[in-house]
């Protein structure tokens, strides 16, 4: 695609994703860059007339009833910067930051933050060209903003810091000169701007949202994969019954599994051979509808803070008045987030349990146990299902909510944060262990189809099938699974197999 135009109000998850992933350039409409300079102008007008506005003329936190002299803004902003730099741990990955340099052009061109279109411009600059900033993961209370992690994307700006650029981490003003882009001295407000929002929580958000709605189609393939591995019952997914209960994610999923499964010789109806199956099978409509119901809403509100200013103060060039609040504060984040990490647990939740009657010969329909011939001497699946029983009880862990806890900071002049970067971190993890789990499903469907004999599998199940035979080979006698394991994570990772299943049935829902 061209060029993704920023003007702070519609910016969409599928542009987000090109900007990030596929390095799409961005640029600022006209209207945008409007908005900008008369907020700019603004703000020169109140330094001039020494107006006490907060963190223009003022210090921040509890500081806010210093005021500082209109000589002194320029290293009140460097100060700032250098301050807030404490953020520790690993770096966040580069699409993360170039997420995070996204989102807070995004929310700077809204024109209600007082920077400068020049400094802007040097963000658009440093994005467009790959100079992407060394932020530790750690240090946010996602309130007052993700000030320490942009504090740290911010000095690249000033010339000081890390970053990588063409692969290489270097200095940050390294990057820039070998970018060939010039650094920013900052004046009044224009740190503060950079730093005061929920940019970090939200491009992390972004990232898992967007792979949680891919692996949520995932999850329906591998689990109608199982249902032909165990003989399951197709009834259980009629339109009729999902429509009787009208959620939408419940409707989706019976939907793709009747589409998945048709023409299969592998499934059957009820009374067959049983009447009804296990809950992990039967309401699998229900279960993975559930978590796509809730990635819906977490999409609506991401992209709801993909589009708003969240700094403060905010200045209203129409009124020629500047307002504090607290915009920055990322509870209305936090609250989505932990729905997030809980709706991917779940998805790893019942996928563990279908893997587990794969291999478990009082569950199986008739399968071998633990999905080996020779057992015994072999023992197939039996260690999968361990790992994927571990991971799935890291998820529990990692789905306790943050946004319920909070700790006052700045000698209690923010005394409630909201936490929600540590929730964004947490959805990720979460996610990133689903997708191993049902990974590890979908080897085990894979051998379950084989060891039942492959009667003629499904319209959509058989991509899925062909796809995983042709990179991994059936399971004769042991061997170390982690290759089997993480090269079928790599297939998720990519959409290969949601991608190629709906060049043959359609858009899977």
């Amino acid at each position: 695609m061209g060029k993704v135009y920023l003007n702070g109000n519609d910016l969409t998850l599928e542009e987000f994703i090109n900007v990030v992933r596929s390095n799409t350039e961005v640029d600022i409409t006209k209207d945008a860059v409007t908005r900008v300079e008369k907020s700019r102008a603004l703000v020169d007008q109140f330094v001039r007339q020494n107006k006490v506005v907060y963190g223009i003329t003022t210090g921040f936190g509890k500081f806010s009833d210093v005021v500082i002299t209109g000589e002194e803004t320029t290293k009140l902003q460097r100060n700032l910067i250098m301050s807030h730099a404490c953020g520790v741990g690993e770096p966040f990955s580069e699409e993360i930051v170039r997420g995070i340099m996204l989102l807070r052009i995004n929310a700077l061109s809204k024109g209600f933050s007082g920077i400068r279109l020049s400094t802007l411009n040097v963000l658009v600059e440093m994005l467009n060209k790959g100079v992407h900033p060394i932020i530790p993961e750690k240090g946010s209370l996602g309130a007052s903003g993700d000030l320490a992690p942009l504090a740290h994307m911010v000095l690249v700006m000033i010339g000081e810091g890390e970053a990588i650029y063409k692969g290489v981490r270097m200095s940050g003003k390294a990057a820039m000169e070998s970018a060939n882009i010039k650094t920013v001295e900052l004046t009044s407000k224009e740190g503060l701007a950079l730093i005061n929002g929920t940019q970090v929580m939200t491009s992390i958000g972004a990232l898992t949202i967007y792979d949680a709605m891919v692996l949520s189609k995932t999850a329906d393939i591998v689990a109608a994969l199982t249902v032909e591995a165990l003989n399951g019952i197709i009834d259980a997914f009629d339109f009729r019954l999902h429509k009787a209960r009208a959620h939408e994610g419940q409707i989706s999923t019976g939907k793709n599994l009747m589409i998945l499964l048709q023409n299969s010789k592998n499934i059957t109806r009820q009374g067959e051979k049983r009447v009804q199956d296990a809950y992990s099978i039967r309401c699998i409509p229900q279960i993975h509808g559930g978590s796509k119901d809730s990635f819906q809403y977490v999409k609506e509100k991401i992209e709801i803070e993909m589009n708003s200013a969240t700094d403060n103060p905010l200045i209203f060039t129409e009124d020629e008045d500047v307002i504090s609040g607290g915009n920055f504060h990322g509870q209305p984040m936090a609250l989505a987030f932990d729905f997030l990490g809980i709706g991917l647990a779940e998805l790893a939740n019942i996928s563990e349990r279908r893997l587990e009657r794969l291999v478990n010969p009082a569950l199986s329909e008739g399968l071998p146990a633990f999905l080996i011939e020779n057992g015994g001497l072999n023992s197939g699946f039996m260690i999968v299902q361990y790992a994927a029983a571990s991971l799935v009880s890291e998820n529990k862990i990692l789905a306790h909510p943050a946004s319920v806890d909070s700790i006052p900071s700045s000698a209690n002049q923010e005394d409630h944060v909201s936490m929600g970067t540590i929730a964004a971190r947490k959805s990720r993890d979460i996610m990133e262990n689903a997708r191993k789990v049902l990974s590890m499903e979908l080897l085990a469907a894979c051998q379950g189809v084989d060891l039942r004999g492959n009667k003629g599998l499904g319209k959509g199940t058989k991509i899925a099938y062909n796809i995983i035979r042709n990179n991994i080979n059936y399971l004769k006698e042991d061997r170390p699974m982690y290759f089997d394991i993480n090269k079928c994570e790599n297939i998720l990772a990519t959409g290969e197999i949601v991608k190629e299943t709906e060049l043959e049935v359609g858009e899977l829902l």
